[in-house]
């Protein structure tokens, strides 16, 4: 799981111009994993910011986007050569590169911690709806998915963008609009590469947020009451053995 959420490019870009035409290559390595089948090296030349040939080692050649980069592809692709260092970088270039960049993300990476709440649904919608928040999340990337029944939900779902806290981490709310049913089941779960699985919220509907609230500061209430019950008690007490009885006459 820690992997799957550490789909990177890896950039090298060298960059020349003349007579206002620029013109540049970008070496990148795309990967989900420190798995050699897991990793594409993609080379790219580009003119005017279009790319006109491409090398991918999930392809083994280049593949030409215009006129002119068609060309230029079938003139790479018959020199073994080129090929043949082309394809040597994914190892050279990419792996080590990777295994660096994974070892880094996944030290410093923090874990998401969520909470699943329900509010008022917009007018016309479904009757009910529910908020899962995560906060505190490092890196940005990260995945929100609602289940009802163990089956992922893909519809009514709204979703803010990772929104950065100022302190190097994140939080992100996701929304489900849903109409509720006796006995189901709904769960936030959240994948992100510093958990080694999913970390899953379940919803509990037996009693409204609100009711809940009123109970917890019920229930407070009532202690502190008698706390300070206790307390006077023990001071009435403690001032009553220090008095001292004067007879009368």
């Amino acid at each position: 799981m820690t992997s799957a959420f550490l789909s990177v490019a890896l950039l090298f870009i060298s960059l020349c111009t003349a007579d206002g035409y620029k013109q540049f290559q970008v070496d990148r390595c795309v990967f989900n994993s420190t798995d050699p089948k897991g990793i594409e090296y993609i080379y790219s030349h580009y003119h005017n910011k279009l790319e006109y040939v491409r090398f991918s080692s999930s392809v083994g050649k280049y593949v030409g986007y215009t006129e002119y980069g068609v060309k230029q592809a079938a003139y790479f692709n018959n020199d073994t050569a080129v090929l043949s260092r082309r394809r040597a970088q994914k190892f050279r270039y990419c792996q080590h590169n990777i295994r660096l960049d994974n070892n880094q993300t996944v030290c410093a990476a923090a874990k998401p911690q969520a909470r699943l709440h329900s509010e008022t649904p917009p007018a016309g919608g479904h009757p009910a709806m529910l908020v899962c928040s995560i906060y505190d999340f490092y890196p940005k990337l990260i995945r929100v998915t609602w289940h009802r029944d163990g089956k992922e939900v893909t519809s009514d779902v709204t979703s803010t963008d990772e929104l950065a806290d100022g302190d190097w981490y994140y939080q992100i709310h996701s929304h489900l609009e849903y109409t509720p049913r006796s006995g189901e089941k709904i769960s936030c779960v959240v994948e992100h590469a510093s958990l080694k699985e999913p970390l899953v919220t379940d919803w509990d509907p037996s009693m409204p947020e609100s009711e809940r609230n009123k109970i917890a500061i019920g229930a407070s209430g009532l202690i502190l009451g008698l706390i300070l019950s206790l307390a006077g008690f023990i001071y009435y007490k403690s001032k009553a053995r220090g008095r001292i009885l004067v007879p009368s006459n």
